[in-house]
C-alpha cells in the first residue's frame, strides 16, 4: 500500500525532495519544478516540507502578541495592488497624532503585546524626522516595547529627505529605539514586475541595498513575497534565490513570510482574470520556501489575515512553523478586501495550534521564546477587552445570551 502511495510521485520531483531532506541546496531549476507540482507531487512536496519543518523546529509553533499601528493612510506612491492609500483631501484620510500612537501602544501592552509594528503611507509632507519622533515618543513612555517599524519603502523616502548617509540614518533610528524592520515592499524582486504593478516604488537593487544596510547596522528584518498576481514561476524562483543569497551575506532575516495577493478592492485585482492565489498556491509556496531557504532561514510564517485561520492550520502541515501575530488591528489587507478579521487573540491562536497537534510558543520579534504552553490547564486568562470591535476568526466572538462575552477556552482540539 505504501509503495502505491509513493509510486504516484514523479521521479524527478522525488529526486528533488530526497535531496532537500538530505541537506542539498535546491537550485533555481528545482524551485521551478516544485512550483509546477500538482496532485500527488504537491502532496509529496507538502509532506517533505513538513518533515523538514520538524527537523528544523520540532513540533513547536510560535506566535507573537503584537499590534499593527498604521500612522497615516495618506500615500502618493500609487501601487496598483493597494486599497489602503488615500490622498490627503479624501474624506477618510487620517494622520495619527503622537498621542494616538502612544495610546494604541499602551492598549496593546495592556493586552499582553511585546511588539508594535508601525508602518504608514508615503506622505510627501513628512520627512525623516517624523519617523524619528514616533520612535522617541514611544520609547519615552514604553522603554521596553519592541518597535518593528518602517518598510524599505519608508526608509528610502526618509533617506532621500534626510541628506544623511543611509547607514547613518538607520543608526539614528536604531539609537532612537527602532528594534527591527519589516521586510515588506518586496512584492516581487524583479524589476519588470515592479514596473508593471508599482512603477514609482523602489527597485530591486534599492530594496536590497536598504535591507543589507539595516542588517549591517544590527537591525534584523523579516523577508516577504507577494504572490498570486502577474508574476510567473521564474519570478518567484528568482525572488527566493535573491533572499537566500542575501541571507548568506548578512544573516539578518528572522523569518520568511509569503503574502498572497488580495484582489477584491484594488486596481490590479480588477485587471486580472484569476482571483488571486488558490489554496494550492498558498501551500505550495510555503512548502517550497521551507525547502529552498533552509538551513539559512528556518522560520516560515503563514498569514492568517490573507489565508484565513483554517487554511493557516493546514499550512502547519506544509512547512510553516509560525502563526504570525495577533495584530489587534489590520488595515492594509482589510482595505484590499481580506475578510478574515483584524485580531486573533492569543487564546484563539493557541487553540488553532493545538488543533493540529502542535505546541504553542509565545515568542518575541526575533524568535526568542517567552512562554511555552505545554498544558492548556495552565494557560493564562484572556486579556481581551470585554467590549470593543468584533473579533474575527474561524469563529466569531459574540455576546452570550446572558450578556457576558463568550470566550474560547484554550483547550486541545474539540
Amino acid at each position: 500500500m505504501l509503495e502505491r502511495l509513493l509510486g504516484d510521485v514523479s521521479p524527478d520531483v522525488a529526486k528533488i525532495l530526497d535531496g532537500a531532506l538530505s541537506g542539498r541546496e535546491l537550485t533555481r531549476d528545482d524551485a521551478l519544478r516544485l512550483l509546477a507540482t500538482q496532485g500527488p507531487d504537491l502532496h509529496a512536496l507538502c509532506r517533505t516540507a513538513d518533515v523538514a519543518r520538524s527537523d528544523d523546529n520540532g513540533d513547536d509553533v510560535s506566535f507573537v502578541v503584537n499590534r499593527n499601528i498604521n500612522f497615516t493612510n495618506v500615500c502618493y506612491v500609487g501601487c496598483t495592488f493597494c486599497g489602503f492609500s488615500r490622498h490627503r483631501d479624501d474624506p477618510d484620510a487620517y494622520d495619527r497624532t503622537m498621542e494616538e500612537i502612544i495610546a494604541k501602544a499602551t492598549d496593546a501592552i495592556s493586552r499582553g503585546a511585546t511588539e508594535v509594528c508601525i508602518q504608514g503611507g508615503i506622505d510627501p509632507r513628512k520627512d525623516h524626522t517624523h519617523y524619528h519622533e514616533i520612535l522617541t515618543s514611544l520609547k519615552a513612555v514604553h522603554p521596553d516595547l519592541h518597535i518593528h517599524a518602517f518598510s524599505p519603502e519608508e526608509i528610502d523616502f526618509a533617506h532621500k529627505k534626510s541628506g544623511m548617509e543611509l547607514r547613518e540614518l538607520l543608526t539614528w533610528y536604531k539609537d532612537a529605539g527602532l528594534g527591527t524592520i519589516p521586510g515588506t515592499a518586496a512584492e516581487i524582486l524583479s524589476d519588470d514586475v515592479r514596473e508593471a504593478i508599482s512603477h514609482q516604488k523602489l527597485r530591486t537593487d534599492r530594496w536590497v541595498e536598504i535591507v543589507t544596510a539595516a542588517h549591517e547596522v544590527g537591525l534584523r528584518s523579516s523577508a516577504t513575497i507577494m504572490y498570486g498576481h502577474i508574476e510567473r514561476p521564474e519570478h518567484v524562483a528568482t525572488h527566493l534565490e535573491l533572499l537566500r543569497d542575501l541571507q548568506k551575506r548578512t544573516g539578518g532575516f528572522t523569518e520568511f513570510v509569503p503574502l498572497g495577493f488580495i484582489y477584491e478592492r484594488n486596481h490590479l485585482g480588477k485587471s486580472l482574470e484569476a482571483p488571486g492565489p488558490s489554496a494550492a498556491d498558498d501551500l505550495r509556496i510555503i512548502a517550497l520556501a521551507r525547502l529552498f531557504l533552509r538551513p539559512l532561514i528556518t522560520n516560515v510564517q503563514m498569514s492568517w489575515v490573507k489565508m484565513g485561520p483554517k487554511l493557516s492550520q493546514v499550512a502547519l502541515t506544509a512547512g510553516a512553523n509560525d502563526f504570525g501575530g495577533t495584530l489587534m488591528e489590520e488595515s492594509i489587507s482589510r482595505e484590499s478586501g481580506a475578510d478574515h478579521g483584524e485580531n486573533l487573540p492569543p487564546e484563539e491562536i493557541r487553540r488553532l495550534i493545538r488543533g493540529m497537534g502542535r505546541t504553542p510558543i509565545e515568542r518575541n520579534t526575533t524568535y526568542g521564546v517567552l512562554r511555552r504552553f505545554d498544558d492548556p490547564a495552565l494557560d493564562p486568562p484572556s486579556l481581551e477587552p470585554e467590549s470593543g470591535p468584533e473579533i474575527s476568526g474561524p469563529r466569531r466572538f459574540r455576546e452570550a445570551e446572558a450578556g457576558t462575552r463568550l470566550r474560547i477556552a484554550s483547550s486541545p482540539s474539540r
